[in-house]
């Protein structure tokens, strides 16, 4: 699927004054609705069914005011095809481009799998509430993904990587099905190699080429050391692993709102406008989709 580069659209000031352009943050402001059009600048194979695309806003004033907390989501357009949200997996420190991790399952993922680097699409947000980042700082950290999961912790973890020296101990762990669903493999070599980062990787039905730990992703717990009291926790992956992992780290002592659990619901426009998303009196796009513990846990329905 070849798209061409949408014609230039001449921006009007409201206020009639064509002297005064509007700057990026005025544009996105006037119109949240509008996708932003955006080239393919790259595409990696992860898994069999999952990509890691590479996308850069091709107007310059979106480019660089486009600002993302880790954990947030924007809203993914493929002209003629239709919309959907997508986690933002790069890191805010990585400016001018956008990575989203991408498994292939239904008709828009089939489209967008299908297309090319140079091809273009629509983006526009970023949307929701992310991982308190600059609360996490000055204290250690456990992530723990599972599956997919690993796509929006990977924005949280990259940031850190980048602001290393703000934080204490890191510890990442991410459970699969099988080795051959592991993703983002060359990322976890290198963290596996850093003596500041304590990775354990598990999955449920190890082949021959697999040489590390296998159960679920609750089984690192069993040895896993923590100062629970200056320790944040962060949770991604399929919803029923959500009780588990959470109940492994109240063992440990971590405290309820040191918990942060990004949860994925059917959301269509980003901006609690349309209802698919609510759970109870909350909406998952613009009150999440990254809750405490605490907050998760008194929302109807959600856990």
């Amino acid at each position: 699927m070849m798209l061409r580069e949408p014609a230039r659209v001449v921006e009007v000031n409201p206020l009639g004054n064509m002297t005064a352009p509007l700057t990026g943050e005025e544009l996105m402001a006037n119109n949240p609705y509008r996708p932003w059009p955006a080239r393919i600048t790259s595409i990696t194979d992860l898994t069999p069914t999952e990509k890691l695309f590479e996308f850069r806003l091709i107007d310059e004033r979106i480019r660089e005011a486009f600002r993302h907390e880790p954990g947030q989501f924007v809203e993914l357009s493929l002209f003629g095809v239709g919309e959907a949200p997508i986690s933002i997996s790069s890191s805010p420190s990585k400016r001018g481009f956008i990575e989203l991790c991408v498994r292939r399952a239904g008709r828009f993922t089939e489209a967008l799998h299908a297309m090319q680097c140079g091809d273009i699409v629509g983006i526009r947000g970023p949307f929701g509430r992310g991982f308190p980042f600059e609360r996490m700082k000055h204290h250690d950290i456990l992530l723990v993904a599972g599956g997919l999961g690993i796509a929006p912790l990977r924005s949280l973890i990259n940031n850190i990587h980048d602001e290393r020296s703000e934080f204490g101990k890191v510890t990442i762990i991410y459970g699969s099905r099988s080795p051959s669903e592991v993703m983002f493999r060359d990322q976890f070599e290198m963290w596996r190699h850093r003596k500041d980062f304590d990775l354990y990787l598990t999955v449920d039905h190890p082949d021959e080429t697999w040489d590390g730990e296998v159960g679920l992703v609750t089984k690192p717990f069993e040895h896993l050391e923590l100062d629970a009291r200056h320790t944040y926790g962060a949770v991604c992956g399929p919803p029923v692993m959500y009780r588990f992992v959470i109940d492994e780290m109240r063992k440990k002592g971590i405290e309820y709102d040191h918990i942060y659990c990004s949860f994925e619901r059917h959301m269509k426009c980003g901006m609690g406008k349309c209802g698919h998303c609510q759970i109870g009196h909350q909406y998952v796009c613009i009150d999440g989709p990254v809750f405490n513990y605490w907050e998760a846990k008194n929302i109807q329905g959600s856990m």
